[in-house]
């Protein structure tokens, strides 16, 4: 129950919605009950199944009282006065007009109860879905590493609409059926407590045996999402991959794997189904069980002149009862499809209880600029224990360009994910103009970086959008500035609708030069004081690469610069060069000075010439 009021927590404020659901749906209930009730009178004043005392009782008006006993006579006495005015047949037009009104209500209110409804639905999956996702936002990049993407895609989609539809769709049902049931037995007791006492021991009876159910289709649940988590993770890895599939002829392998997990989710939905399927009849054939004993004991009693009832008060007793079994079962449904969205409540809230392990602390200070040094204090760090740097000691003045080479996973793009906070040192720590950067706002700390990555992150939206991206009211002149500076405002005003143009999915309209000038452009509309710059020229191009070149001499002009390079001759004009493997700093210097030293530098600046 503690995950369904977490999900419920999210409709908070209750106020809004509470007081009139209960209001609309109480009235709804009382003149569905009522339709019921009106079958005793007709029974006694129109066929004539009502004694000599009843009716003097009838033709007495009642003395008021706040109480249903009170409803009840008054409405007889109405009934025989109009018996007597316009006979029997009057009286039935009088019960049926009545009939047809509280149909009405009851209706009426029910559809307003349900649009409520309907409006809480709309709201908590809205606030869970944005919640997730916000959280999701937060976190640090080792989540990411450690989650498959398409499951958490799972989660925020597949997993929150489980819960719309299971959960807070079975808001209306736990409340108004019980309401309900409540309704049906104050009335059965009323009539004949004995009797009603007698129902109520079989009921623990059925109520057992579709606990049983349900406790099975939770286990099922769980495994269905988890199994719907890995299908999606496949779709998004196939489609995002789709060149490297047709280019290994690996259609076959993936869908293979498509195809078995897919088998196994199948599997799953119908073993959930079968149990899921089984609760309903169930419950039916256990309902209507008790209505038959009920009618055997109970008919048995009036027979034999052992109970309070009248013939008509018995078949009444036995309509109304048999109502019971409409909201038993709803109840009984919508316990089995509970559990499937309690299994998604789990999987969300395992989201959004995994803590981010890089966030502020408790008095964060603002750095909106950048003033003089970048140190690194005897940095190590760790992926799950496996040491990757160690005991990196390097400073960064303000305006200069320092370069990190050297073999492929030595720790070069680590270094630099550290000190915009992307991850958090094992050991050490990293300092801007002597704050430590863990007492640095988040916010404010990134704001300090432009990054440019070998990968060019682009969204499925504008040009100028993706260049003013994170930024509120860019100017169109600055986005056209930035533009220039990165070389693109040729290509840009010759695509079909010029800044305007939506550039696909990551950009995929876009050749790979085109993509890499346009997140040098946003590095350039931003304006931060440092940059980081990751292998950004080395997927590309000689032409391209020349292109991208001069923007990114003309973004770093001026600024704080960590560049990371696969290609020697990039960095040669930088102030330090730091030669990383292995993750220790194994040769430090300009240019001149690494290829004098003779070492690795050296080797690596020999292998790209030849």
């Amino acid at each position: 129950m503690k995950t369904y009021f977490r999900i419920l927590s999210f409709a908070k404020p209750y106020n809004r919605f509470l007081p009139q659901y209960i209001i609309v749906t109480s009235l709804a209930v009382v003149f569905g009950v009522m339709n019921f009730t009106l079958l005793k009178p007709l029974f006694d004043v129109i066929f004539d199944q009502a004694d000599a005392t009843q009716i003097a009782r009838y033709s007495e008006e009642p003395q008021f009282a706040m109480n249903i006993d009170y409803l009840i006579q008054y409405f007889n006495y109405q009934l025989y006065a109009i018996t007597d005015k316009y006979d029997k047949t009057g009286a039935l037009f009088f019960v049926c007009a009545i009939i047809i009104v509280t149909v009405f209500l009851s209706n009426l209110f029910r559809y307003m109860s349900s649009m409520i409804m309907a409006k809480v639905r709309a709201r908590v999956v809205k606030n869970i879905r944005v919640a997730v996702f916000d959280h999701v936002s937060k976190m640090h990049l080792g989540f990411f590493s450690g989650k498959r993407k398409g499951d958490i895609m799972s989660r925020i989609t597949n997993d929150v609409q489980e819960v719309e539809f299971s959960v807070v769709g079975s808001l209306k049902v736990l409340f108004k059926e019980p309401a309900t049931l409540i309704s049906y037995f104050v009335v059965l007791f009323a009539m004949s407590f004995k009797l009603t006492l007698f129902t109520l021991v079989l009921f623990p009876v059925s109520g057992f045996i579709i606990s049983e159910v349900v406790k099975r289709l939770k286990r099922n649940a769980i495994e269905t999402q988890e199994s719907l988590g890995r299908i999606v993770n496949i779709l998004d890895e196939s489609l995002s991959g789709i060149r490297v599939i047709k280019a290994f002829n690996a259609r076959r392998y993936i869908l293979q794997k498509f195809d078995d997990e897919s088998k196994k989710y199948a599997g799953l939905v119908v073993s959930m189904a079968r149990k899921n399927e089984l609760a309903s009849p169930v419950s039916e054939l256990l309902g209507v069980s008790v209505v038959a004993i009920i009618l055997l004991f109970g008919g048995t009693m009036v027979l034999n002149n052992e109970s309070n009832l009248q013939a008509s008060e018995f078949i009444t007793y036995i309509i109304i009862f048999s109502q019971v079994l409409i909201p038993a079962k709803a109840i009984s449904s919508a316990f089995s499809n509970l559990q499937r969205g309690l299994a998604s409540g789990v999987r969300i809230f395992d989201i959004l209880d995994t803590q981010t392990a890089i966030k502020n602390n408790n008095a964060p200070k603002e750095k909106n600029s950048f003033d003089s040094i970048i140190q690194i204090n005897n940095v190590s760090f760790s992926y799950d224990k496996k040491p990757v740097l160690k005991n990196i000691n390097l400073a960064v003045e303000k305006g200069k360009t320092v370069a990190l080479v050297g073999p492929s996973g030595g720790g070069k793009s680590t270094l630099a994910d550290l000190i915009p906070r992307f991850y958090d040192p094992t050991h050490g720590e990293i300092a801007i103009d002597g704050i430590n950067i863990k007492d640095i706002e988040l916010y404010s700390l990134r704001g300090l970086f432009g990054i440019v990555t070998q990968e060019s992150i682009l969204f499925n939206d504008t040009i100028f959008n993706n260049i003013a991206f994170g930024i509120k009211n860019a100017r169109e002149q600055d986005v056209i500035k930035a533009a220039q500076i990165a070389n693109a405002h040729n290509f840009i005003i010759q695509s079909p609708n010029g800044y305007q143009t939506v550039i696909g999915e990551r950009g995929t309209k876009l050749s790979g030069g085109q993509r890499q000038r346009l997140t040098i452009a946003r590095a350039v509309l931003k304006n931060p004081p440092i940059l980081i710059l990751d292998e950004a020229t080395s997927a590309l191009d000689s032409e391209s690469e020349k292109l991208v070149q001069e923007a990114i001499t003309k973004l770093m002009q001026n600024r704080t610069s960590i560049v990371i390079a696969h290609r020697l001759s990039t960095i040669q004009h930088a102030d330090k060069i730091l030669v990383i493997d292995q993750g220790t700093i194994k040769e430090e210097g300009n240019h001149d000075e690494l290829i004098q030293k003779k070492g690795i530098y050296t080797k690596l600046s020999e292998m790209q010439a030849m």
